[in-house]
């Protein structure tokens, strides 16, 4: 990753108001984090070595035995998980694989419900709040803006 990379993720940060970038490759890290509401640009904190970058990939059940999941019905009081960045909205990590949540997931503040893919850079969006997914409001493979509702769930 070049200097210029880095300013295009930095200028993406302030114009999307996020907080914090990480981005992981085989033996390259960068995370940039920076105060909000402040004034001072991100700090950068490259990691060179492998045995800090080195990660598993996910496990997911296959279709076949993943059970059906229930019919869950949209309410007036669920809460809708919201798009940090501007993007391109993927519901599962390869396009051979399960989504990462359906209608009738229950799902944790940590659970990855989605990735949002922007300038090149996949970023997986939690659900921040523990709930059973009611509603996907997004199509798979298509743009999404800075605050748009991407599913509505139902508190636990």
């Amino acid at each position: 990753m070049d200097l210029k990379e880095i300013k295009s993720i930095i200028d993406l940060m302030r114009k999307n108001s996020l907080s914090e970038f990480e981005l992981e490759e085989k033996d390259f890290k960068i995370k940039l984090k920076r105060p909000i509401g402040g004034s001072h640009g991100p700090a950068v904190t490259p990691v060179d070595d492998p045995e800090l970058t080195a990660y598993a990939p996910l496990s997911r059940p296959s279709a076949s035995t993943a059970p059906a999941p229930a019919p869950v019905s949209s309410t007036a009081n669920d809460a809708e998980i919201k798009s940090p960045m501007i993007g391109t909205f993927y519901r599962t990590p390869s396009p051979d694989a399960a989504p990462y949540a359906e209608v009738g997931t229950e799902v944790g503040p940590e659970t990855v419900v989605c990735i949002i893919e922007a300038m090149k850079v996949m970023n997986e969006i939690k659900a921040e709040a523990r709930g059973v997914v009611t509603e996907v409001l997004v199509e798979n493979g298509k743009p999404v803006e800075f605050g748009q509702p991407l599913f509505k769930i139902r508190p636990l």
